[in-house]
């Protein structure tokens, strides 16, 4: 699969009935792309996908959730937010090599951080070398798997939020006023829940809700420990509300 043929299977949901519009930018200035079931009145949910490169599988994932969502009745008396690709530069460089990346200048930069390998296969930064799922202004720096200088994987970044795809994230996520989050990652089959910093009652809430969406996948539900800086600990944190890491699959797929 190239990351032209990704996107497309994105704008291919148009023809079933789906709008597509841009939740915001990458920092090569590629559309965050996203679509809305349901109403947009009442509670709202936000889904997201793709926020490491090679973990696009969930995008996919993703537009088989939005397609059979929307041709049911199931969502009532609210509505879910879907952003398909978190981290379409880095998608690019995992599906159409690092070639696909057009100034010399930064695919030297990325070729010295790979350790001058060709295959980025397992790439999960974003174009700057930044792990986007752990810049977000939640504890940041704090992890005990962060990185501190630029990384294929776990790098930080110079300082939070700083990069346009997570200050995209963030934008959108302020302006749909989500009531619960989802994020899909891959693999591990377990979702995570709670941050550090919830007080008991937050923690119980969380984990309530969290018991019927185990339920419902089979997967075990996790207490998180030792990570911040994602997307779900800002979204616990900055707004209280619950919010979920799905990590699906048992070993890494190619499509």
């Amino acid at each position: 699969m190239t990351y032209t043929e990704l996107v497309n299977k994105i704008l291919q949901l148009q023809e079933e009935g789906l709008e597509i519009f841009n939740a915001g930018k990458s920092v090569l200035g590629k559309n965050i792309l996203a679509t809305h079931i349901g109403e947009y009145s009442g509670t709202q949910i936000l889904i997201q996908a793709g926020i490491h490169a090679r973990e696009y599988i969930t995008t996919l994932l993703l537009i088989e959730l939005a397609r059979n969502l929307h041709n049911t009745e199931a969502i009532k008396n609210g509505g879910i937010y879907f952003v398909f690709l978190t981290n379409p530069d880095g998608a690019e460089i995992v599906l159409d090599g690092i070639n696909s990346v057009n100034c010399e200048i930064t695919r030297n930069y990325l070729l010295d951080a790979n350790n001058n390998q060709q295959d980025f296969s397992q790439y999960k930064a974003n174009i700057n070398l930044v792990d986007l799922n752990t810049n977000f202004d939640a504890n940041w720096g704090q992890g005990s798997q962060n990185v501190f200088c630029p990384s294929t994987e776990d790098f930080i970044g110079f300082y939070p939020n700083s990069e346009r795809e997570v200050q995209s994230l963030i934008n959108f996520t302020l302006q749909t006023k989500p009531s619960l989050t989802i994020s899909y990652h891959s693999k591990g089959n377990v979702i995570y829940y709670g941050f550090e910093t919830q007080t008991e009652e937050q923690i119980a809430r969380d984990y309530s809700i969290g018991l019927r969406l185990s339920e419902t996948t089979g997967y075990p539900l996790i207490f998180t420990e030792n990570s911040t800086g994602g997307y779900k600990d800002w979204c616990i944190q900055k707004l209280t509300i619950p919010s979920y890491t799905f990590e699906v699959g048992v070993e890494s797929l190619v499509v």
